[in-house]
């Protein structure tokens, strides 16, 4: 036996809740996203919002990922919101634009696997957002320097209460020049569906010719 293993070989269990097969795909990847996005909300997996976003910095090549928490779905992709000053994700995309997402619920047996290209969203798209926030989450996002080395949890707590004190009589506190959204554009999207046996059923949806349709085929798991 290895003793240099800390962990090895987790119990684990079979997938047997459900399959996949390509007619039931809509031909929309984003629409197939929304249809169990919806599911996995009506079934109460935890924070189904919740995903992995890797990104990967240039020239290293250094690859990064951290769990964020997807906010938004329109016609163009994915969208998240963050710092994009301080945080390291910011220093990924500013050098290498290109990101992927995914998704696991677990309730579901059910993964999403997005990879694409990044835009920051506008101004205007990122205060409708910001202004849903719970008060004390919009003063964070002042008080935190994101990703940078602080001295202490006490120190980030004073900032928080100098933030806070600044924006007492302020009802509406406004968005960070700092802080904003992040759309990841998707170029391919994966669904996975855990089969018995480790024989899932995997469908990948990539763009034709850089155009507005989709291919869909099935991948060998």
């Amino acid at each position: 036996m290895n003793k240099d293993r800390l962990i090895f070989a987790p119990p684990t269990n079979q997938y047997e809740k459900s399959s996949l097969e390509k007619e039931s795909l809509d031909s929309d990847p984003l629409k197939q996203f929304n249809i169990w996005y919806n599911e996995a909300v009506r079934v109460k997996e935890p924070l189904p919002e919740s995903c992995t976003l890797a990104t990967a910095s240039l020239p290293s090549g250094r690859v990064s990922a951290r769990i964020v928490l997807f906010k938004e779905l329109d016609l163009r992709g994915f969208i998240i919101y963050s710092n994009f000053s301080t945080s390291k994700k910011n220093g990924d995309i500013r050098s290498n634009p290109k990101a992927a997402l995914t998704f696991f619920w677990k309730s579901l047996e059910r993964q999403v696997r997005i990879e694409g290209t990044t835009e920051f969203i506008s101004t205007e798209e990122s205060v409708t957002y910001f202004r849903t926030r719970p008060r004390d989450s919009r003063l964070g996002a002042w008080a935190s320097p994101q990703s940078q080395p602080v001295e202490s949890r006490d120190e980030l707590e004073s900032k928080f209460n100098q933030i806070s004190n600044k924006f007492q009589d302020i009802e509406d506190v406004p968005l960070p020049e700092n802080w904003g959204g992040l759309r990841i554009i998707p170029e391919e999207i994966e669904f996975w569906q855990g089969r018995h046996g480790r024989l899932h059923d995997r469908f990948v949806y990539r763009k034709v010719d850089g155009g507005d349709s989709w291919k869909i085929e099935r991948l060998a798991p």
